[in-house]
């Protein structure tokens, strides 16, 4: 690409749509494993058995957002929502919609069907308070053809800053907008190019963090299986503003779909000109490759992202020196998540004041979470920061299922904490779930309803903890697992008010004194937890009992003698001949042989079991 020029030809081509319906069906992780490739392969048969080719094109997105309801398809250019599509129902979509100019009622999300009317999506509860900046591509343009990404109005931020813009100036504009890094800790984006661009190097580094490890979390995934341009333009720019020529993207092999969305990319931006050599005629030339990490948690902290791409074991190193300084290869590098980069392009284009006008004082911008656990609209959702955690779960989310009660919230995954309901109407933002114990984290939101044992959920992410340390630092090695060992102490009804104690001290230890992040923050989950639902703690200890019903070594089913007809189903049922008794007469469960599995209450017809 050697001109602006060339560009925007290539962008008005790719505007100028031809065919009569863009069918947009998600490609996404989500989709993909419902079907909806069987469902592409069967929509382009019909659409060539009904003489469609060429007033119908067919466009495989990356994810809607409502993965609840998937697999997706959209008709343009009405908007018409399709949800939880199957294979069988192609034909009539086909014939009804396609050929016949009639929506397929009964295959329509709900949402949009409560009026006299087809409403558009941005008018449903799910998307009418998203704000899309990172996620504005996704399910509206093929991921694996450059030419729609330029369409959009992709590579001109690119342009923009190599025809016209000093490196201070973008980096300027960047701080200006007050962007911070969406990976988790929050550290000011332009602050961090600044420092790596003031240090002298004859090479210099730019590199994406896409090992999204927390679990429930799928941000950063979406992003680059629904529009991986925007990162290459986004680290491009980077590049230039701090005076680096190589980028890399470390990437989890577990993300089959990005990984092959990022190698098609990188492939045409390439063949494009907008990598490599001499990019728009600039003098200035910059080239990205991939390296895929093995699953490895830890590998999310920075330095230990860095040394696995240099080959070695990902192990965190001691900070200062810091990456702006000594990197990879320990050459100054910079360092930023998948979303972080996804809002540059649009920070460019539209300036500071833009981005900035969006969200809270010290918290501007928008933010992508990944929602669910108990909750209605499982999916992805783009909200200003400030948004109220109350919004998000029950406008958003659609709320608890099953006429269930909102128990808590987790944000910020092993590393994060447990929101409880008495501050759902906390503005979400970074220094606000600081102060009530939790953190941003990369974006993963799991909601907890009345029937969650907070802790089994400390015990949850402490196991995840303990199988995902390195193991360089004792704090971290041994103190998890003992924290871990006094949980599962707690759970099993075998530990005493001594233990909690024991408990808190470690927590104390392990974050004043692990090597990274990993272990600073493995206590989050107990410390909120401890804080704010510390009668279940005290319930598992001194009352050997687990309010939620959920830690099985502190059930009991008992039968109630009023109720047992002694029709015998309840111990015919039992795996374990726990239940005793003649016909018609009242049963008993034998404690000492009860698996806990709860099949004899399951089965029992007059509701004479219970659980206590």
């Amino acid at each position: 690409m050697k001109s602006l020029e060339e560009l925007r030809e290539i962008r008005e081509q790719a505007k100028k749509i031809t065919s009569r319906y863009r069918v947009h069906v998600c490609g996404g992780t989500g989709c993909t494993s419902s079907g909806s490739p069987r469902m592409i392969k069967r929509l382009e048969e019909e659409i060539r058995a009904n003489g469609l080719e060429g007033k119908a094109e067919i466009v495989k997105t990356g994810c809607f957002g409502l993965c609840a309801l998937g697999p997706i398809m959209i008709v343009h250019p009405e908007g018409t929502f399709y949800s939880m599509v199957k294979e069988e129902d192609i034909p009539e979509i086909v014939r009804e919609h396609l050929v016949g100019g009639r929506p397929v009622k009964r295959l329509l999300y709900e949402e949009t069907t409560r009026s006299d009317h087809i409403l558009p999506l941005e008018e449903t509860n799910f998307y009418k308070k998203q704000h899309r900046v990172a996620l504005r591509n996704c399910g509206e343009i093929s991921p694996e053809h450059i030419t729609e990404y330029i369409g959009t109005g992709g590579y001109e931020a690119l342009g923009k800053v190599l025809t016209s813009m000093t490196p201070e100036e973008v980096i300027q504009v960047v701080l200006d907008s007050g962007l911070r890094g969406r990976g988790g800790a929050g550290f000011p984006t332009g602050l961090k190019w600044r420092f790596a661009a003031a240090n002298e190097a004859d090479q210099k580094y730019v590199c994406c963090n896409a090992d999204e490890g927390d679990p429930g979390a799928f941000m950063d995934r979406s992003v680059l299986e629904g529009d991986p341009h925007v990162v290459l333009e986004a680290m491009t720019i980077a590049g230039y503003a701090i005076g680096a020529s190589q980028g890399y993207i470390y990437v989890r092999a577990e993300y089959p779909i990005a990984v092959q969305r990022l190698e098609i990319a990188i492939g045409q931006a390439r063949k494009m000109g907008l990598l490599g050599e001499d990019i728009f005629g600039s003098g200035f030339s910059f080239d990205i490759g991939l390296r895929l990490g093995a699953g490895a948690f830890v590998c999310g902290e920075e330095t230990a992202l860095m040394t696995s791409i240099e080959g070695n074991r990902g192990e965190p190193r001691p900070r200062p020196p810091f990456p702006a300084l000594k990197g990879l290869f320990q050459k100054p590098t910079i360092l930023n998540n998948v979303e972080t980069y996804a809002n540059i392009p649009q920070i460019i284009l539209n300036g500071a004041q833009w981005f900035a006008s969006m969200g809270t004082e010290k918290s501007r911008g928008t933010k992508v979470f990944a929602l669910g656990g108990k909750i209605h609209n499982t999916g992805l959702v783009e909200v200003p920061m400030g948004t109220t955690l109350r919004e998000i779960v029950e406008e958003i989310g659609g709320g608890v299922p099953n006429g269930r009660k909102f128990k808590a919230a987790q944000t910020g995954g092993p590393s994060g904490g447990c929101i409880p309901a008495e501050h759902l109407d906390v503005p979400i933002d970074y220094d606000n779930l600081t102060a009530i114990g939790s953190m941003m984290g990369s974006g993963g939101l799991i909601v907890m309803d009345e029937d969650t044992c907070m802790v089994d959920i400390a015990k949850f992410f402490l196991e995840f903890t303990v199988d995902e340390s390195c193991g360089k630092c004792t704090p971290c090695r041994i103190g998890t697992r003992r924290m871990l060992e006094i949980l599962e102490k707690i759970t099993k009804g075998q530990a005493t008010l001594k233990d909690l104690d024991k408990l808190e001290e470690l927590c104390e230890h392990l974050s004043a004194n692990s090597l990274c992040a990993l272990g600073q923050t493995a206590p989050n989950p107990v410390i909120s937890t401890l804080r704010y639902f510390r009668d279940e703690y005290i319930a598992h200890i001194v009352d050997k009992k687990c309010p939620a019903g959920v830690c099985k070594d502190l059930l009991r089913y008992r039968i109630d003698a009023d109720k047992c007809k002694g029709c015998t189903l309840c111990a015919r049922t039992c795996p374990a001949d726990a239940i005793v008794g003649s016909v018609k007469e009242p049963h008993m469960i034998s404690q000492d042989k009860c698996l806990k599995c709860g099949a004899c209450m399951e089965k029992c017809r007059f509701g004479a079991i219970y659980r206590e």
